[in-house]
């Protein structure tokens, strides 16, 4: 494995440890108030930290004026977002808990990520799923499925 891969395999693993920790706090605030309430604590204390990160990270780039415009939909991100905080904070409040809801979810990123990839949304380049694709998707889900049923409760 080359050193960049190996970079990014690190980055992207503490990613998904960090997510499981958000899910988490975030489902302990919906617990405490609601799940709408602890949606508007965690963007608003997101938010707060990107502006402290953004005022003391200092860009790559020369300046902001040479970087080209984004696409309006790519600011619509937080919305997905919202909702995301909004459901797991229900869902990791039930049977489910952290670990059924996380695996559930990545299952939804998974499908969701193939059916982009193989119909070039959102300005993605076209990508033939294949069978490997739907293998990983099925011992992706089967995994999950052990997860949740591991716990002893049943769907």
């Amino acid at each position: 494995m080359e050193s960049n891969q190996l970079r990014f395999s690190i980055l992207t693993l503490g990613a998904g440890g960090l997510l499981a920790l958000m899910i988490f706090f975030n489902s302990q605030l919906a617990f405490t108030y609601s799940p709408i309430e602890a949606s508007w604590f965690a963007h608003g204390v997101g938010g707060f930290t990107a502006l402290i990160l953004m005022l003391f990270i200092q860009r790559k780039s020369n300046s902001a004026t040479s970087m080209e415009k984004a696409p309006f939909i790519a600011y619509l991100g937080g919305i997905p977002g919202a909702f995301t905080v909004l459901l797991a904070g229900y869902t990791v409040n039930s049977y489910l808990g952290l670990s059924g809801t996380l695996a559930l979810a990545i299952i939804g990123q998974i499908i969701f990520s193939l059916v982009s990839d193989g119909f070039g949304l959102f300005g993605l380049s076209k990508k033939k799923i294949g069978l490997r694709d739907f293998a990983s998707l099925l011992l992706i889900t089967g995994g999950s499925l052990l997860i949740i049923l591991a716990s002893g409760d049943t769907l």
